[in-house]
Parts: C-alpha cells; sequence; structure tokens
C-alpha cells in the first residue's frame, strides 16, 4: 500500500482562532552557546533524563535508564530504524578546478540525487564535478549537474562507479548538523551519530532521540514486558531548516519517506484496541510517521510506504501517541512546536509547559540538541 502525500494545508483540523496567531517568536529561547553539545557522552545512555508528567504537572530529573521506570508491561516503545549515510562529499569542479561541498538529499534513481551544493552559484547546469577521495585526490567518480529546484538543489548524475551507494563509506563523511561545529572524525561520529538498531539506509540525519538506547538497555525494556517496534522514516536536511514564516501556518514542510511494516502497524493497533498499555513513540519523526499515517486512516495504523509533510504544532489532537522520548531542540523550530502540541494535546498551553520545561533544563546545564541530553513526556 501506498500512501497519498500529505498536502500541509490541511492541517488546520480544529479551525481554532488561536491557531492561526500563534507566531514563529512565540518559540523563541535564549540559549547559551556552551549549552550546544558538540560531542556524543561517554557512554549512550549515561545521558540525563528530564520527565514531564503531564497529568501531575511536574519535572523530574533522572538519567536515561530511569525510564525504565515509566514503562509498563503491555506498552509499546516505537523507534525510526533509518540509517544515516555518509552524505558529505567532496568535489572540484573539472574545468576550473574550485572546491565544491556536497550533501545527498534524496535518490531519483541508481546514480540520480537531488544534492545540495555549496557553493551554489557556480554549480550551473552543465557543470562536471571530479569526487574527491578523502585525500583530497580524484577518486575516478564525476557528478553533472543536470537539473535545478525551486530550493536551489542540484540534480545529480553520477558517472565512473555502478552505484555511489556503494561508495559512500569510503568517500563520503557523516553529515553533522551545522550547530556542531568541528569536523566530523570519522571512526566516533560513524557510530555515534547513528542508532544501535539501524537498518534502513537513506537518513542525511539522525533520529536523536534514539541515540541514547544501548542494545542492553532495549533488551531490559523488552524483559519488563514492553514490546518494541520500528518504523522508517528518511531524515532530510528540512529537519535542520529555520522557520522563516513570521505566522505558524505559513511554513511549508518539508519532504520525508517513510516506511510501516505489517508486523509494527498490527502490534500498535493491537495495543489501541486492547487499551491497556500505551504507544511511547521515540523521537519526532517517529511521531511524525505514525500520526502522518493516522490523520489518513482515522486513527488505525496501516503498512505501507509513503511521503509526508505533516506539520505538527499547537494544537494538535494525537490519535496514536501517549507518551514520547524526545531530545531539546533549536528555538524557533518545527521540533520545538512539535513537542509543545504534545506537551497539551489539543491546546495551546504546551508551549508554555516546555519553554518552562527548557528554562529549568537551562538553569541545571542540560546538554542541548542533537548530541545533547533527553526529555520524556508522559
Amino acid at each position: 500500500m501506498t500512501f497519498p502525500e500529505q498536502n500541509p494545508d490541511q492541517i488546520n483540523i480544529l479551525g481554532r482562532p488561536d491557531f492561526w496567531v500563534m507566531r514563529t517568536a512565540d518559540f523563541d529561547y535564549a540559549l547559551p552557546p556552551e549549552l550546544i553539545a558538540q560531542a556524543p557522552a561517554v557512554t549512550r545512555d549515561q545521558s540525563r533524563l528530564l520527565v514531564i508528567d503531564r497529568a501531575a504537572a511536574t519535572l523530574a530529573h533522572k538519567t536515561f535508564p530511569d525510564l525504565l521506570d515509566y514503562l509498563r508491561p503491555g506498552d509499546l516503545l516505537a523507534l525510526n530504524d533509518s540509517r544515516v549515510i555518509p552524505a558529505r562529499l567532496r568535489g572540484r569542479n573539472a574545468v576550473s578546478g574550485g572546491s565544491f561541498e556536497i550533501l545527498l538529499l534524496a535518490e531519483n534513481g541508481t546514480n540520480d540525487w537531488w544534492a545540495m551544493l555549496r557553493p551554489g552559484k557556480r554549480a550551473r547546469i552543465g557543470t562536471w564535478i571530479d569526487i574527491m577521495d578523502a585525500d583530497k585526490r580524484s577518486s575516478g567518480m564525476t557528478a553533472q549537474v543536470l537539473e535545478i529546484n525551486d530550493e536551489g538543489h542540484r540534480r545529480l548524475s553520477f558517472s565512473g562507479v555502478g552505484d555511489v551507494l556503494d561508495h559512500l563509506d569510503v568517500l563520503g563523511e557523516i553529515p553533522l548538523p551545522p550547530y556542531i561545529e568541528r569536523p566530523s572524525t570519522r571512526s566516533e561520529d560513524r557510530e555515534r551519530y547513528q542508532t544501535v538498531y539501524a537498518q534502513a539506509s537513506g537518513s542525511v540525519a539522525a533520529p536523536t532521540a534514539g541515540l541514547h538506547f544501548t542494545r542492553e538497555l532495549l533488551d531490559r525494556v523488552r524483559a519488563i514486558g514492553v514490546r518494541v517496534c520500528f518504523v522508517t522514516l528518511h531524515v532530510g536536511p528540512g529537519t535542520f531548516a529555520p522557520v522563516k514564516a513570521e505566522f505558524i501556518p505559513d511554513h511549508v514542510m518539508h519532504e520525508e519517506r517513510f516506511w510501516i511494516s505489517a508486523e509494527t502497524a498490527n502490534a500498535i493497533n493491537e495495543v489501541k484496541k486492547a487499551g491497556t498499555g500505551r504507544i511511547v513513540v521515540v523521537g519526532t519523526t517517529t511521531l511524525r510517521v505514525l500520526e502522518s499515517v493516522a490523520q489518513r486512516t482515522d486513527g488505525a495504523i496501516v503498512q505501507g510506504m509513503g511521503k509526508t509533510r505533516i506539520f505538527i504544532h499547537p494544537p494538535h489532537p494525537f490519535k496514536v501517541a501517549d507518551a514520547m522520548v524526545t531530545n531539546f531542540h533549536l528555538p524557533c523550530s518545527t521540533l520545538l512546536m512539535l513537542v509543545s502540541a504534545f506537551a497539551a494535546p489539543g491546546a495551546t498551553s504546551g508551549r508554555e509547559t516546555i519553554l518552562r520545561a527548557y528554562s529549568e533544563a537551562i538553569r541545571l546545564r542540560y546538554r542541548f540538541f542533537s548530541y545533547g541530553d533527553a526529555m520524556l513526556i508522559i
């Protein structure tokens, strides 16, 4: 089954006046730069965990393994198993010798990719680019610019290899987020900017809420009677794109591809039907997959692949997720808007809840963003 693409203009479910007056600036906050995590914690599961109990209106300060204390037999833990590809390549103009940084975005077919190039102005249609190896020598792979879309992305045709994907482990770099102000280290980042359960290759950014899990911790989750299931959503660079619109509904979300297996769909539906357990989603990407499908199927989760542009922000009534593990997100970002919606489903008060929690996290020197600490909303 293939799902139709979701129109971002159809997210106005409630039609309430306060939906339309929320501004991007309402989700701003001041973050000391030193709290932006530049490297992962020494071990994955030793990050901190800020717990928001919505019913009790309380905050609790824990460490990530304490997540087990908040899970119950009969719950289902849903995670995104997309694997980050070494999507950043280095190239040189075959004629002028000028340097290019290439970020692969989406595969159209074998050796046919949409990509982001810097500097873009020099990558005109017809430009040939030699792809460099780690020693800044020609790798024998070339790319030609075929097309430029409205977003300024270039469509590249690669040649000199059977499939560029097969060579990324050697030629490519892990595309760390722009707020990590250091070069990617091939050894550490290739391991740590990847979840331990990553399977399907296709993301250019990690589903970072899952970075805190170890295999041993997932075994302990299963041991207490919690089912562990996976969806796949390939995270695109739009996850870091700033919201430029003044009013939230004017922002157009980026498109991302997803897949739900029959096993996961059946498991989630069984838990929801039984009513004895909760769906605990790990990360905004997992939540976006499940809510995208549930909105199109009146709450049921079905097997299939599709694309989504769903933009979740207050006030949003959630159909599937009951609790959520997430990281701390950038000011004015769509991800911060999403967790604000989850803090108070169907209302706008979640913004205040999340910003108060963030203020407390800053006071206590939590680490923010991709390699930072975690939050649990129950």
